[in-house]
């Protein structure tokens, strides 16, 4: 059983697949001090509490975090018994290697994704990730990562807005009843959802433009549903895309090891 750990700025996903399907998927922080012990309790509970049978004998690690993985190495060593393929790594294939500028550094996740979306849904992408970050991602015609736009992500901005201006107050993200808000909450609900909808929008209009080209564009991230219901720019929604990708590149490195 495969052991797929997408870990962002934010949280961690865990993903069990089986080699058919995934038969569970848990959440935590992106707590750098937690140890590799205090990671196989809390998955463990949570397998048997799901009633996930199995054993664990594969391990892939994408991470946005870099101080992280030391501790994910060490689960994977001591209760798996074995060494997680850690993406981002020279010994990890990726299929088509990135096209960018020499010495780049990109997101393990952002390689992840354009694996997943080239699988799913062909080459020539725009891959919107909803994350601490809002990325879009660029996948060109094979599927190889070629750049993107960094921005920031949602609920950077609605945090930032509350502590930079005293009278304005903590909102959550939701989709307004309209545009104009007849009061403080409203108003900045409406800045926040259209102004996102608006910047969404107009980065893929200019990076088709850009690239003189169609493209299809693939939302993914824990908001990307919430945005989808105020725009038709996406033309998939696909919340597990990550953790498909990790599949699909642990295969290709276990079939690589195998020939």
């Amino acid at each position: 059983m495969l052991l797929a750990i997408d870990v962002g700025n934010t949280n961690a996903v865990f993903a069990l697949h089986d080699g058919t399907r995934f038969l569970g998927e848990f959440r935590c922080s992106s707590d750098h001090a937690r140890t590799g012990d205090e990671y196989f309790v809390w998955l463990k509970h949570l397998m048997n509490h799901a009633g996930i049978e199995g054993k664990i004998n594969e391990v892939i690690i994408s991470s946005t975090v870099p101080r992280v993985v030391f501790n994910l190495r060490v689960l994977a060593d001591r209760y798996f018994n074995c060494r997680p393929m850690v993406v981002g790594k020279p010994e990890i294939d990726i299929g088509p290697p990135p096209r960018v500028d020499p010495n780049t550094g990109i997101g393990p996740d952002r390689l992840v994704n354009c694996v997943a979306g080239f699988d799913r849904y062909g080459g020539n992408l725009i891959i919107v990730d909803f994350g601490t970050a809002t990325t879009f991602d660029v996948a060109d015609y094979d599927g190889a990562y070629v750049g993107g736009v960094i921005a920031p992500g949602v609920n950077i901005s609605m945090e930032a807005f509350h502590h930079a201006a005293a009278a304005l107050p903590h909102v959550d993200v939701s989709q307004p009843d309209k545009v104009v808000g007849s009061n403080t909450v409203a108003c900045m609900q409406s800045g926040i959802f259209w102004g996102y909808i608006g910047l969404v929008e107009g980065i893929c209009k200019r990076i088709q433009e850009e690239r003189n080209q169609a493209m299809k564009v693939i939302g993914t991230g824990g908001l990307s549903t919430l945005f989808a219901q105020g725009t038709d720019v996406f033309d998939h929604l696909d919340t597990d895309l990550t953790v498909h990708g990790l599949v699909l590149i642990a295969s290709l490195n276990r079939k690589n090891k195998n020939d």
